[in-house]
């Protein structure tokens, strides 16, 4: 195993027993609920093999759907976003830059990483919480999810970017 895939596998760990220990547990004003692990497939460098990509934000999703009783919700949602993923950071990176370069506040400045890391959440919990209330009969409580789990999520994506900047 290469030192990227040692690496990456720590994070994987780091993030899904964050999830599942600590942040899963939190439903601010019974709507808000951070699902920091979307971050992990936010990380994955530009040229990275698409096929396993997909395969650790599928791994990722399928354990957060094991301990959330939430049958394939978090799997799907998750591995659209590593579908779209390379495509879209794409739009992001200069043509000059390296092949390996990393998504970061660091290397992307505070309006292109929001700019990138934003919609890609907002599009992450609008799949997520359409597939699990599976219905629009409460649209407004829907919305409230959506909108409160995006700001919470972007806000902690944040707050740990700028905790490795420095």
């Amino acid at each position: 195993m290469t030192t990227d895939t040692l690496k990456r596998f720590g994070w994987f760990l780091i993030f899904f027993l964050a999830q599942v220990i600590v942040l899963g547990r939190i439903h601010l004003f019974g709507v808000a609920t951070p699902l920091l692990y979307v971050y992990f497939v936010l990380q994955f460098p530009r040229n990275h093999p698409k096929w396993a990509l997909l395969l650790w934000s599928f791994s990722m999703g399928l354990l957060v759907d094991i301990f959330f009783n939430t049958p394939g919700v978090a799997a799907a949602s998750l591995t659209v976003i590593a579908a779209i993923h390379p495509y879209y950071l794409e739009l992001f990176i200069p043509h000059d830059s390296p092949e390996d370069l990393r998504p970061t506040l660091k290397t992307f400045g505070t309006m292109r990483y929001s700019n990138y890391a934003i919609p890609l959440v907002f599009v992450y919990c609008v799949l997520f919480f359409t597939l699990e209330h599976f219905s629009f009969f409460n649209a407004i409580h829907w919305l409230l999810c959506v909108v409160g789990s995006t700001l919470l999520t972007v806000a902690l994506i944040f707050t740990f970017e700028i905790a490795k900047k420095k």
